[in-house]
């Protein structure tokens, strides 16, 4: 081991120990009962130990292209952890997505596995939920006295999601009623704290500005990107995926708009499943038949990677994936919720292609796998690179449409109206939203006006696809204005990867191997959009 890796060992073990919420989501093991201390000290620790990091790091000897790699990642990470924590933005944060409130809740969530729970561990956070509220509770008000609070939207947000956990703690088993009643009655009492008292000091205004939404999409992508032009891109893409959509909508329902062709789709009973069960049945099915197909062919799916499970929980925790943990105790998972009796199926395959394989499942898992050239902080520090992951799984359903994997026109008209259409608008939205920008001229779309939550409400909920619904438009407009800079990761991140393959072909010509450009770049591990683009270059010659 390198003193490079030594050190990123040393810092994920450190970090794991200072923040077990983030842990859990990382897939550290050794920390399963304990919850992060969300007080100023809590805070105070995690910087003080980037600090330390980046020091440390600044004194370690380099000496090898793997090493000097290595010691990118983790310097642009603590760079741009450190840079957040001094601008004020992570101690009082709430967003509507992914802040402690939410952070607590996934940390329980995780650990609730039905027969396989461990209930000591189980106890143990349930217990830990009052403390960590409270702590919270100390850094906010902090925060408030200093006239930094997150807008009121995040504010009320995080209040009814904090009582909603409440609800969901009651329907764990009646064996933890002690720790579930007491934790529950916290959740309320916070609840009622950030309505009552911090709500009432929270600023009207959402947009976040330049400067700090500057540095939020530095924190996603790692890259630092010309706004502007994004935001112009983003306008040229999102015209030119409608434009995909109106063809293969003329294949499903000639001459019909596109309104009335995704109307008749989410009605057809042959694109729709009886019951929860069926679904999971079906998505599992859909699943282990990529796996099966794509290993051999344009990947090498390692055979802890040929298992993944998917579950479909009772509560509406939206669709993501986690990776295997470290000791492969808990197998890659996609988590598909879905509200409806007769969930509708003519969009899932292409969100199965980004969450599975050979999307996050294989990003992901590989990551896990690679001890042969990634230290832990490389294996682990996926979910700190946004536009790294979900870049690859918006690559990844492109790559199956390349490869003839969407049987159907129903299911092409998916992966646009279910994915790549809203994730072009999330481009000109959150940057418009934030930057408080005029809507183009010739945009067919309240042309000159700035941008507000309630055109945004408008302009999402028209391209939402199968998920059009007015309950998901506005849960995506406050993830956007509360978490500035994330909602573009995904098609920026699809960019630099089709890039990154173009230019690799230009390159290499007739000895490009699509096979051996995927290995290669994965084999990299997660790291920032800029520090992908030129060790590709380097690489692929």
């Amino acid at each position: 081991m390198s003193d490079v890796d030594a050190l990123s060992d040393r810092y994920v073990g450190q970090l794991a120990a200072t923040d077990p919420c983030h842990a859990a989501m990382m897939g550290i093991a050794g920390h399963d009962g304990e919850l992060t201390d969300y007080g100023p000290d809590g805070f105070a620790a995690r910087h003080e130990l980037a600090e330390r990091t980046l020091a440390e790091l600044a004194a370690t000897p380099v000496n090898s292209d793997t090493e000097r790699r290595a010691a990118a990642v983790l310097r642009d990470r603590l760079d741009i952890e450190l840079a957040r924590s001094v601008a004020g933005y992570v101690d009082a944060e709430l967003n509507s997505v992914d802040s402690p409130p939410q952070r607590l809740r996934q940390a329980v969530e995780l650990l609730d596995q039905g027969d396989r729970t461990v209930v000591a561990d189980m106890r143990s956070r349930l217990t830990g939920i009052p403390e960590a509220l409270s702590g919270l509770r100390v850094s906010l008000e902090r925060g408030r006295q200093q006239g930094r609070v997150s807008a009121v939207r995040q504010v009320v947000n995080c209040a009814r999601q904090s009582k909603e956990f409440a609800d969901y703690l009651g329907t764990l088993p009646s064996a933890y009623r002690a720790e579930t009643e007491r934790a529950g009655a916290a959740l309320v009492d916070f609840a009622a704290y950030l309505t009552e008292t911090l709500a009432p000091a929270a600023p009207n205004r959402d947009a976040v500005g330049r400067e700090r939404y500057a540095l939020e999409a530095r924190n996603f992508l790692g890259s630092e990107v010309d706004l502007l032009e994004t935001y112009e891109w983003g306008w040229q893409e999102l015209a030119r995926l409608e434009a995909q959509m109106r063809a293969v909508g003329g294949e499903i329902l000639p001459g019909e708009p596109l309104t009335a062709v995704l109307a008749a789709l989410d009605a057809d009973p042959a694109h729709r499943v009886a019951g929860a069960e069926q679904f999971r049945v079906w998505i599992q099915e859909l699943a282990d038949k990529a796996i099966a197909d794509l290993d051999g062919t344009h990947f090498d799916i390692p055979e802890p990677l040929r298992r993944l499970e998917c579950r479909v929980p009772a509560s509406n925790t939206g669709i993501y994936y986690l990776a295997p943990t470290e000791d492969l105790g808990r197998p890659g998972t996609v988590w598909y919720s879905t509200t409806v009796d007769e969930p509708s199926t003519w969009a899932v395959p292409s969100v199965m292609y980004h969450e599975g394989a050979p999307g996050h499942h294989l990003q992901l898992g590989l990551n896990v796998l690679n001890t042969h050239s990634l230290n832990r902080f490389q294996r682990l520090s996926a979910e700190l690179h946004s536009g790294h992951s979900e870049g690859w799984g918006l690559y990844a359903e492109r790559l199956m449409d390349e490869l003839g994997y969407y049987e159907l026109p129903a299911h092409r008209m998916g992966m646009f109206a279910g994915g790549q259409q809203l994730r072009a608008a999330r481009v000109v939205v959150d940057i418009g939203l934030h930057l408080e920008l005029p809507i183009p001229a010739g945009a067919g779309f309240h042309d000159g006006s700035v941008w507000t939550p309630e055109l945004a409400f408008e302009f999402v909920l028209a391209r939402s696809g199968s998920m059009g619904s007015a309950e998901f438009a506005r849960f995506e407009v406050d993830r956007y204005l509360g978490y500035p800079g994330q909602a573009i990761s995904y098609k920026v991140g699809e960019r630099v990867w089709l890039a990154a393959r173009a230019d690799a072909k230009a390159r290499q010509g007739s000895r490009f191997d699509l096979r051996t450009f995927h290995s290669t770049a994965l084999d990299l591990g997660p790291m920032g959009l800029d520090l992908l683009t030129s060790e590709l270059s380097r690489l692929l010659t």
